[in-house]
């Protein structure tokens, strides 16, 4: 990798110094000691604060829900600083202050699996910039060239007289230095922190139970909050009548707040049940005739449709395909699936003296300050937003629903804190949903088994139309045609092209999102094609990855090979293989089963693989994969949300099934980075797993599945 040189451009501005550069969102801020700050600690920039008792504070300016990033971006911070990491600490940054200081932190939200890669420059500039201050303070307490001295371990050494002073004792003139307008970042060859399997800070504050999270929050006097929507989507409140509850003991308030109701009550518990008993006639107008019939009726008719909008076209697919003497055609379905957090939704609010503080897990600290600001009506200057730990947020907690939710409630209880919890029932009916989709796709091969053409017409609902209102490039949601617009395999004639379907089922972003399912979908037909060629699964995305694709081919073959694929399995035993690429990574996958009589699946083993780049902490890359299969299997199996009357029929966990300890198969992780670029992690490691599952069971079965969930082919998975 070439040594990175990179422009600091920063002035001073006060005691706030932002760059002036093109790139400020994402620029250092330099400071000095804040007003209050102990005298013994110094910030020698935004992300930086270095004690006398040579404690290094590293803030983490992203959310950690599990992933385990807030260990992971520290480390490309000190690794460049020349940190301890035993006498590091990380705190996080938060919402307000990153406003205060004109986004010095950048962005901020947890999604996307963008933590590492999109910050991974400014965070390794962040922890180089303050190196070379630290040696600059050392070399003028000296009197001698800075050239001549270097940093380790928090000590800055004069290499010709060996005189040293630490971190901490250069602290306080460091931060007075003007930054440099040039680093120089390290060669990956001479990291010492970076790449190396350190151990999570958060794990012994959860196994002691001392980590709280949104839903710990409490504050004295606090008041609690139970809400309810209407159970069909986009409904309102047409009338309400709370008599039954308005003197009962412990409740406080019931609030109509046009499309939703909140009881505020003295504990949570009375507040829920009180809620029961408040009769409400909800407005569905014409939604309640929608249903899952209905809604696969709408995607058919996308899929017929004579001209969509176009996300590729090389060469000329409809035309090789009319000319085939035979073409393979196979529709698949993968259904809207909840989030299921084992956190439900939480916001605690407090609106009080033309201010607002609130307490919540989120993915999106900022989106959390602006919803905040805009329900209280309080300028955004005026909310504060208190880091809490996430348990769990798979891409439900970055939009501010229930954000705006808490604080509306807040608002209406005039300056007392108010704590709103969604119950399970209302988590799952309520929430925003990975799309279901309906995808054709038509190939046909020649006499030698070589794809000469692709034809994939996608009809699903947009997030970006929906959620984000935003206007579709080219009438395109990426989302909605990811692996599908960007396929790397060499075939002539390529053509993707996509129906929006939208509903009033609201969607948002699941974990993995459009890569959830799309590659199911992609790499089972490629299996079919292959079968149909009578080809190896292995050999023949062999044969099609052309020399432009190296990457993915390489972690196919990594995999395979840790897989052992073309040895012999015991009796029984079948194999399934997939790849795919997302989120700047490329993944691969073999699975393992036998299927019994009783139409039980054994996975005996998965093996998956993941080229990232670069590895930051493999233990969290290794904990990311196997929280790819926990998360995978579990809508593999049972993830269904069906409708009915308007309303999503699932409530629970008794008819929204989650995998169990016992189901949980083998798992063997191999990272396989290759360097010179940063990948997800989160995300891309779950996609290449229903396909090798799928392609598995085929191969055990004879059985082609191409729909989800594995339930509705009355399929169940063993328990080991």
């Amino acid at each position: 990798m070439t040594t990175s040189h990179l422009t600091a451009g920063v002035d001073r501005r006060g005691f706030l110094k932002v760059s002036s550069t093109a790139v400020a969102a994402l620029s250092l801020g330099f400071f000095l000691p804040e007003k209050g700050m102990a005298a013994t600690a110094e910030r020698v920039n935004a992300w930086i604060e270095i004690q006398a008792d040579e404690t290094i504070i590293i803030r983490y300016a992203r959310t950690e829900m599990g992933q385990g990033s807030r260990t992971s971006a520290p480390q490309l911070v000190a690794d460049e600083l020349e940190a301890d990491w035993k006498r590091v600490r990380v705190e996080y940054a938060t919402a307000h202050e990153n406003l205060r200081q004109k986004r010095v932190y950048g962005d901020m939200a947890a999604v996307g699996s963008r933590t590492i890669r999109n910050s991974q420059e400014y965070l390794r500039k962040a922890g180089a910039t303050a190196r070379e201050m630290l040696i600059a303070a050392a070399a003028q307490q000296w009197g001698v060239p800075a050239s001549e001295c270097v940093a380790a371990l928090g000590v800055v050494t004069h290499t010709p007289s060996k005189r040293k002073l630490s971190y901490g004792k250069l602290a306080a003139e460091a931060a007075k230095l003007e930054p440099p307008k040039e680093v120089q970042l390290k060669d990956p060859k001479d990291w010492k922190i970076i790449g190396k399997p350190i151990k999570r800070v958060d794990i012994p504050d959860i196994v002691t139970g001392r980590v709280r999270y949104g839903i710990d929050a409490q504050l004295p006097g606090m008041l609690y909050a139970a809400v309810a929507a209407c159970p069909v989507f986009n409904g309102t409140v047409k009338s309400l009548d709370s008599s039954k509850v308005d003197n009962r003991r412990g409740i406080v308030k019931v609030l109509n707040q046009g499309t939703f109701v909140a009881v505020v009550g003295d504990n949570w518990w009375r507040a829920k049940e009180a809620l029961k008993d408040v009769a409400i006639e909800w407005d569905t107008g014409d939604n309640a005739k929608l249903s899952s019939a209905s809604i696969m009726a709408s995607f058919k008719e996308g899929l017929d449709q004579p001209q969509l909008a176009v996300a590729r076209n090389d060469g000329n697919a409809p035309e090789v395909l009319a000319k085939a003497s035979k073409v393979h055609e196979a529709e698949y379905f993968t259904p809207y699936l909840a989030h299921a957090t084992m956190e439900p939704l939480v916001c605690t609010a407090w609106v009080h003296d033309g201010k607002v503080e609130v307490w919540t897990s989120t993915q999106n600290p900022e989106g959390v300050l602006a919803t905040a600001a805009a329900a209280a009506g309080v300028p955004q200057d005026q909310v504060l937003v208190h880091p809490m730990q996430l348990g769990g947020g798979l891409g439900r907690k970055g939009a501010q629903d229930f954000t705006r939710q808490g604080v509306l409630i807040a608002k209406a209880m005039a300056g007392k804190p108010v704590k709103m919890v969604w119950t399970r029932e209302e988590d799952t009916q309520h929430d925003l949903y990975r799309p279901a989709s309906l995808v054709r796709m038509k190939a046909s091969m020649d006499d030698a088994g070589k794809v000469q053409a692709l034809h994939i017409r996608v009809s699903a609902p947009s997030i970006l139309a929906t959620l984000l209102k935003l206007p579709l490039p080219n009438g395109i949601d990426g989302q909605a045609v990811a692996s599908f617009n960007d396929h790397p395999y060499n075939i002539p004639n390529s053509l993707v092209d996509y129906a929006q379907r939208n509903t009033n089922v609201p969607v948002g972003f699941w974990r993995t999102v459009g890569h959830s399912q799309n590659p199911f979908v992609r790499e089972s037909f490629i299996d079919e094609l292959a079968h149909a060629a009578g080809k190896d699964p292995l050999a023949f995305r062999q044969s099609l990855l052309g020399e432009k694709f190296v990457k993915d081919r390489a972690i196919l073959e990594a995999v395979a090979k840790a897989a052992d694929w073309g040895k012999p399995l015991p009796k029984g035993v079948f194999r399934g293989i997939a790849e795919t690429e997302g989120y700047g990574s490329y993944t691969a996958c073999v699975c393992e089963v036998s299927v019994n009589a009783k139409s039980e699946v054994k996975i005996h083993r998965v093996v998956m693989g993941i080229d990232c780049g670069y590895a930051v902490n493999p233990n969290n890359i290794e904990a990311q994969i196997q929280g790819s299969v926990v998360h995978g299997l579990t809508a593999i199996f049972w993830g269904e949300m069906t409708v009915k009357d308007g309303r999503i029929e699932q409530s629970n966990f008794h008819d929204y099934r989650m995998m169990r300890f016992n189901e949980m198969p083998k798992v063997e992780a191999v990272i396989a980075p290759t360097g010179g670029f940063w990948g997800g992690v989160g995300e891309p490691a779950q996609a290449p797993l229903a396909p090798a599952l799928a392609n598995a069971i085929f191969a055990a079965t004879g059985k082609r599945l191409r729909s989800l969930p594995l339930k509705n082919h009355g399929l169940s998975l063993a328990r080991g």
